[in-house]
């Protein structure tokens, strides 16, 4: 374990400036997502909390902030040999726009369990699929057969310093909007966001406590962080497909030195949070989204009288179950 102390600083490649300098390089290219407040969660939770709706980003995800940071920063050769990368479907189609956008082919191997909306969106954008099995060992070794016989450049969906940086720059422009915050709820799969988040907001406020949210069913990181080695992460049916995936060892090094507490959300916590968005809201989030608005829910005591951020990281779900149901009665 100590030996494990150690060598976790390795991992911490990214500082406060990486996530300054990939805003000035991507802020046109992304849209500056909507900072949204509900006098009706300030008043359940007594506290005043600003939403930070990433479902309103390109793609409807803050994936796109990291393929376009990555991607801009492509060699001549690369480009000219095209990207590839592994995905469930956020990822997927951040990668396929942002290639499209700079005139490089991609290539995304999703598992057969994606969402069909997502895989949709991916061809839609101008990418070939590559289909595979569910498992992430499957993901990644059709990915690593691929780049070994063709030369494509990995676009990782989050062991990437360049993708963690473009990422924080969602936590990044939230802070910039409303001022310093006590509290920063994110939500936890691979880990991309919640490190890019949570050194952009310590190097902003360094008071603030960064709060992951992981699905009881995904609870790799939670494992992790209390044992303070990395666990793997087993098959999850958890409804937020987005945080099925495993930390690696560069973003459980940044979670080690910069968040300060990973909680989890049942089933129905994440359902009753998405619900109440909608309902409420009216707005439009997946359950990887939703759990960020789990996790305050589930701790309001601790953030009453706070200011309290919390990042809603996508808006992508498969509304054709909902919208059959209703076909079938005209």
């Amino acid at each position: 374990m100590e030996l494990f102390k150690d060598l976790r600083f390795i991992f911490i490649m990214v500082e406060f400036s990486d996530i300054e300098d990939a805003y000035n390089r991507i802020k046109d290219k992304i849209n500056k997502t909507p900072v949204f407040t509900s006098e009706t969660l300030d008043k359940m939770i007594n506290a005043s909390v600003f939403i930070k709706c990433e479902n309103f980003q390109k793609v409807g995800a803050f994936k796109f902030r990291g393929a376009c940071n990555k991607i801009s920063q492509l060699t001549p050769l690369q480009k000219e040999k095209g990207i590839i990368t592994h995905s469930s479907g956020n990822h997927a189609q951040a990668v396929a726009l942002a290639s499209t956008i700079y005139g490089i082919k991609s290539i995304i191997v999703m598992p057969d369990n994606a969402p069909q909306v997502k895989v949709n969106a991916t061809k839609g954008y101008g990418a070939k699929i590559v289909r595979c099995k569910s498992t992430l060992a499957d993901r990644i070794l059709t990915t690593d057969k691929l780049i070994e016989s063709n030369g494509y450049t990995l676009i990782h969906p989050y062991d990437d310093d360049e993708i963690i940086a473009g990422a924080g720059t969602a936590a990044f422009e939230l802070i910039k909007e409303v001022g310093d915050l006590d509290f920063l709820f994110v939500p936890v799969g691979g880990g991309g966001l919640i490190s890019g988040s949570s050194i952009a907001v310590k190097g902003l406020c360094p008071d603030i406590q960064v709060i992951g949210i992981e699905p009881e069913k995904a609870d790799d990181a939670y494992r992790s962080v209390k044992t303070g080695k990395l666990k793997p992460a087993v098959y999850s049916s958890t409804v937020a497909d987005g945080l099925r995936t495993a930390l690696s060892a560069r973003t459980f090094g940044v979670i080690q030195k910069f968040v300060d507490e990973i909680i989890l959300v049942s089933e129905k916590e994440i359902i009753d949070s998405m619900k109440f968005l909608w309902e409420r809201m009216k707005i439009i989030v997946e359950p990887s989204g939703a759990v960020s608005i789990a996790g305050l829910l589930k701790i309001r005591e601790k953030i009453k009288n706070k200011r309290v951020g919390a990042i809603i990281s996508g808006g992508n779900i498969d509304l054709n179950d909902f919208f059959d149901t209703f076909y079938k009665r005209i």
